[in-house]
């Protein structure tokens, strides 16, 4: 087999765990700072379905294309990888994957009462513990 042929056999690079991982970290920013993927879209100048991907990871990102997203949700690049300072802050909120996790942090943390604090994360926990 010549070289052209075997180059033809190998398949591109897909996206992968690491790809699927960025998605997360650029989707809780994007969340954080309140902003629609239509939004964060028109700031990288790609459609709403792509932002989508990236956040997926269905698509890679590129260096260029993760400047952009950085610098569109206001974080320096290395927000998105691991080994910095703001490694387990960012591992400890992976888990608000949806606008309504953080929509409850954030109502949760308005409660200046702590006994009320500490019912509601009773409650929770006995609604969490019933699902099962």
């Amino acid at each position: 087999m010549n070289r052209s042929a075997a180059a033809r056999k190998l398949k591109p690079r897909s996206a992968g765990k690491p790809d699927i991982e960025l998605g997360k970290r650029i989707r809780l920013r994007r969340v954080e700072q309140n902003i629609s993927q239509s939004e964060l879209a028109d700031k990288l100048g790609v459609s709403f379905q792509q932002v989508q991907k990236y956040e997926k990871g269905v698509n890679r990102v590129g260096a260029a294309r993760l400047q952009q997203v950085a610098t569109a949700l206001d974080v320096p690049v290395t927000f998105f990888y691991d080994g910095d300072n703001k490694a387990r802050e960012v591992e400890s909120l992976l888990f608000l994957d949806s606008a309504f996790s953080l929509r409850l942090l954030r109502a949760y943390s308005k409660i200046k009462d702590q006994t009320v604090q500490r019912q509601l994360v009773s409650l929770m926990e006995s609604i969490a513990t019933n699902e099962d």
